[in-house]
């Protein structure tokens, strides 16, 4: 693992000659430690290049105004800038290539010449992060606040040894910054925060916190999802201890300066999750919710029923008083019954609706109503407020598994991996990891989605796959894919990201290294890819765009593996509204 020391980097900083007004490319020329080489790679951003490119509502500047970052409503979010620009974790942990993750930038404007192209990437200085997830520091929920400012990414890391949180430029037509977080948990315990003003050639270190203090009053660890708050507090959850249990989840509140030392635990003493993973926050309804994926230590080592049967999967919603973080009510989503794959005295039993992955309230803020994913069983569920103020739950669509041949299990559930809502509740979407379709449901009736779009985009049934699935004709089939641009598309939909006016969804195929290399053995070889939807919003469906294929196997240090998307200003699943 890369030594990476803050203090070096201070010095290194401290070390810079800030006597000139504008600091060249080549001032970075001479830098030899891992440190000056983050910042080199920083100032040479494509991000930045493409942002003073044109017009800079391009890159969502727009929405970043004096009234605050992001948008009044949903609706008007709608009628936001096309989108230019998109961040893409990517990720070599676990692949057997010793690089670090990075971010990636790929240019979607189809007017653009590098279209469809990775046009910067930026690494982080460490090996073995896993970079997942990703959430800004400020976003809509502090829409008429002219204090706050969207710029910060924060990129929690899944798996290594800290919580690495890195953050990238919003474009403004005064200055343009660069900022960094970094968090460690076991080595070292310092929180590294500072500022690269470009154009005025300025570093101004603001200070090293040591979170020591967060893992001794908290235990936390295997952070995941980051949202913003309304009081510019940031709100990271966490999936288990240090040790990989998943007791000791919970959520870490840093403040808006990122300081660790003053504000740690979320939650009331006493009422931390069983399991963690996801959470929203619906204000107006004095609520967050999170979902409950698995214990570290056991989806780390990758998917086995056996640690499902033993416990080790959550099948729990956590409902809290927002915003004190008393958990008031849990919801038992596995209660309706058992789930078996194969005959019956070679079944492996385990509750319904176990690994509840990502969830999302409507983004009406009236609204008391949303949905979770539950992969396994591939259900996704509505939650909603009743009449006595308690929450109850249902399913709402219901994925049925496939009878196949040739696979690990007699029968194939499509593996509901991600799902997100289009800013005006009207569509809900979500992926098959292990099927291969993307789906688009009519959700203005959220107790009653109607299926008005699907397309198959890979997975483990199509055409020229070993795997075949079986009809009640027993006769056996398999989905037809597209090639895009002459490419075979590599297995199935992971993650997805969809435009602000919601025309354009984005989809890329990595779950997770160790879980890739389970079920996708080939995608770790090759990487990942990236492609486009078109969405027919008046009478619905789904159309891949012949035109638009990122191939991440391309990539100047080997394949690696793509996961979530993030546009520079906001989107519908980094955004909420209150």
């Amino acid at each position: 693992m890369m030594v990476w020391n803050p203090k070096i980097v201070i010095q290194d900083l401290l070390s810079l000659d800030l006597s000139s007004n504008q600091m060249k490319h080549q001032d970075y020329v001479g830098l030899k430690t891992p440190h000056q080489e983050f910042l080199r790679n920083s100032q040479e951003s494509g991000v930045l290049k493409h942002g003073v490119v044109g017009n800079e509502n391009n890159g969502h500047a727009a929405c970043c105004n004096t009234g605050g970052p992001g948008y009044a409503t949903p609706l008007e979010a709608m009628s936001g800038p096309k989108e230019a620009l998109i961040y893409v974790t990517c990720v070599y942990s676990g692949t057997g290539r010793e690089k670090p993750d990075y971010l990636a930038t790929v240019d979607i404007d189809p007017s653009s010449p590098t279209y469809s192209k990775v046009i910067h990437r930026l690494p982080v200085p460490y090996l073995g992060d896993e970079l997942h997830h990703s959430g800004w520091n400020s976003c809509s929920s502090c829409h008429g606040d002219p204090s706050a400012d969207r710029r910060f990414l924060i990129l929690p890391s899944l798996v290594s040894d800290h919580l690495l949180m890195k953050g990238v430029d919003r474009f403004s037509s005064i200055k343009r910054y660069m900022w960094f977080l970094l968090l460690r948990y076991y080595s070292n315990y310092e929180l590294l925060h500072f500022e690269l003003t470009i154009q005025q050639s300025e570093v101004h270190f603001i200070c090293v916190v040591e979170p020591e203090d967060i893992v001794q009053k908290t235990g936390l660890a295997y952070p995941h999802t980051s949202h913003c708050l309304a009081s510019g507090d940031l709100l990271v959850s966490c999936l288990g201890n240090k040790d990989g249990n998943a007791t000791g989840s919970g959520n870490l509140l840093l403040d808006s300066e990122f300081n660790g030392q003053r504000k740690v635990l979320w939650e009331k003493p006493g009422h931390s999750p069983p399991f963690g993973y996801d959470f929203w926050y619906q204000p107006r309804h004095k609520t967050m919710i999170s979902s409950s994926w698995s214990a570290p230590a056991a989806f780390t080592k990758g998917f086995n029923l056996q640690h499902v049967s033993d416990g080790l999967y959550g099948r729990h919603l956590h409902v809290y008083s927002w915003p004190g973080g008393e958990l008031k009510q849990t919801l038992d989503l596995g209660s309706t019954g058992p789930l078996t794959f194969g005959e019956h005295d070679k079944s492996i039993y385990f509750c319904l609706n176990v690994t509840l992955l990502q969830i999302r309230f409507l983004h009406d803020p009236s609204k008391d109503t949303g949905f979770v994913g539950c992969a396994l069983t591939s259900n996704m569920v509505r939650f909603f407020q009743t009449q006595d103020g308690s929450w109850s739950h249902e399913i709402a669509i219901s994925v049925k598994p496939l009878k196949v041949q040739n696979w690990i299990l007699p029968e194939m559930p499509g593996l509901i991996t991600d799902f997100l809502i289009s800013l005006d509740d009207r569509f809900l979407y979500f992926v098959n990891w292990l099927h291969g379709d993307v789906r688009q449901y009519n959700s203005e009736d959220p107790k009653n989605p109607v299926l008005t779009g699907q397309v198959w985009v890979g997975g483990l049934i199509q055409k020229g796959s070993p795997i075949v699935a079986e009809g009640e004709d027993e006769k056996t089939w398999q989905f037809d894919v597209p090639e895009i641009q002459g490419n075979q598309l590599r297995r199935g939909p992971q993650m997805i990201q969809l435009s602000l006016d919601g025309k354009r969804l984005y989809v890329t195929n990595s779950l997770f290294s160790t879980w890739d290399r389970q079920f996708y053995p080939d995608l770790v070889e090759k990487g990942s890819h990236m492609l486009q939807i078109d969405v027919d919003t008046e009478k619905g469906g789904l159309k891949t765009n012949p035109n638009f294929f990122v191939d991440f196997a391309a990539e100047p240090a080997g394949p690696s593996l793509a996961h979530e998307m993030r546009y520079p200003g906001g989107d519908c699943t980094s955004d909420i509204w209150i």
